[in-house]
C-alpha cells in the first residue's frame, strides 16, 4: 500500500469555476439558481472564466455542465470574441422580430424612413451577439420594441446608430 501511494501521481491542481446547472438560452439574466461552483483541473479550466456573472446577461446559450466565460455573457468580455468589432446594442421596433433573432446569426439591418416609406440597407452581414427574452410581440413599452446586440464594424456602427436616430430598423436574412 506504501509503495502504491508512493508511485501514485500527485492530485492535479484544481481552479473553481462556474457551471451552468442546467441548459440556459441566450438573453437569460444569470441568478444564483443558474450557476454552481465546480473543480476543475487548471490545465483544463478555459482562459476568462467568469468570476462575477450575477444580474449579467447570456448573450449566447450556455449547456449544463458548462463553465461559463466573458465572452458568453454581454459586457468587454464579449468583444474580445468579435476581434476587430464594434459591439453595439440595436433597438429593433418591433419585439416581435427582435424574438425570431438568435445569437449567432447572420444579418442585414435595414432602414426605412417613416416620411418617404423608401428603405436601404445600412449594414450587411452583421453578427447578432445577444437577443432578448420575455418580450412581447409587437411594439412594447414605453420606448418601444426591443433591444439587440450585435457585432459589426466600426463605420457600420456609425451607420447603423446615424439610422436609428430617424429611421426604422429591420432586419433581413441571406441564404
Amino acid at each position: 500500500m506504501v509503495a502504491l501511494r508512493t508511485l501514485a501521481p500527485p492530485p492535479a491542481q484544481t481552479v473553481d469555476v462556474l457551471v451552468a446547472v442546467r441548459d440556459l438560452p441566450s438573453g437569460t439574466r444569470l441568478t444564483d439558481d443558474d450557476l454552481v461552483v465546480r473543480a476543475f483541473p487548471t490545465d483544463l479550466a478555459p482562459s476568462g472564466a467568469a468570476i462575477a456573472p450575477l444580474g449579467r446577461v447570456l448573450a449566447a446559450p450556455i449547456g449544463r455542465g458548462e463553465v461559463l466565460t466573458d465572452v458568453r455573457v454581454v459586457g468587454p468580455g464579449l468583444a474580445l470574441a468579435e476581434s476587430g468589432e464594434t459591439i453595439l446594442p440595436v433597438r429593433l421596433p418591433d419585439a416581435g422580430m427582435a424574438s425570431l433573432l438568435r445569437a449567432g446569426d447572420e444579418i442585414d439591418l435595414v432602414a426605412t424612413d417613416p416620411g418617404t416609406g423608401s428603405s436601404t440597407v445600412v449594414a450587411h452581414d452583421v453578427t447578432v451577439l445577444a437577443t432578448p427574452t420575455g418580450v412581447p410581440d409587437g411594439p412594447a413599452g414605453g420606448s418601444g420594441g426591443a433591444l439587440v446586440v450585435v457585432g459589426a464594424t466600426a463605420a457600420q456602427a456609425v451607420e447603423i446608430t446615424s439610422a436609428a436616430l430617424s429611421q426604422f430598423l429591420t432586419v433581413s436574412w441571406d441564404h
